[in-house]
């Protein structure tokens, strides 16, 4: 009998832990698909953003997936990274502003876009070296009458950086600087805002 006891205990144990994993992740919603062909195959690529309804931060997640002759698709990266949650600090917590936009894809370059408060950002990516790799990072936000404008282009290294006042048209500052950085980020890897420079 203590046998059996101990038995069912442990199964209602692992039942309990198998549905907690089943919900944790569950990108329930899509967001968001685009199409282009992002390695020079001339197939339509695609990229897809869902997001996870059921948590409470409502996380998102970027997937691209490469299209094969057959008709099928390979997922070749995917990163819960690049797009922060909706509420990060939980349903009930402040939104942060950094709103997630949309996704586009030109020449090749997977571009994805952001809200901010007042302004927006956006990151660039290419498939290069067996990687999405972040090519060019912009942004512009204004307040108290300013407005700030960076634009990097991670490729040549060069970042430009300029602050000017809008109601007056006139610029208050302009800094050009040459910041390489390499091995280039991968998609992967970034997160928005968690460096200064991208």
């Amino acid at each position: 009998m203590k046998k059996i006891f101990i038995l069912s205990l442990l199964l209602i144990k692992i039942g309990v832990y198998s549905q907690n994993r089943n919900l944790k992740d569950i990108f329930n919603k899509k967001i968001i698909q685009v199409t282009g062909d992002l390695n020079k195959d001339n197939l339509l690529d695609k990229v897809v953003v869902t997001q996870d309804t059921i948590n409470e931060k409502s996380p998102y997640k970027l997937e691209i997936f490469f299209a094969k002759p057959n008709g099928s698709f390979e997922l070749i990266v995917s990163s819960t990274k690049i797009i922060e949650a909706q509420y990060p600090d939980g349903r009930d917590g402040f939104k942060t502003g950094n709103g997630f936009s949309d996704i586009t894809i030109k020449k090749g370059v997977v571009s994805i876009n952001f809200e901010l408060l007042r302004g927006h950002f956006e990151h660039k990516f290419r498939f290069q070296n067996g990687n999405f790799e972040l090519i060019g990072f912009s942004e512009v936000n204004s307040g108290g009458g300013t407005m700030t404008t960076i634009d990097f282009n991670l490729s040549t290294g060069v970042r430009i950086e300029k602050e000017e006042r809008y109601d007056i048209d006139k610029l208050i500052s302009y800094n050009k600087k040459k910041i390489l950085i390499r091995p280039l980020p991968k998609l992967q890897d970034v997160e928005p805002f968690e460096n200064e420079l991208y």
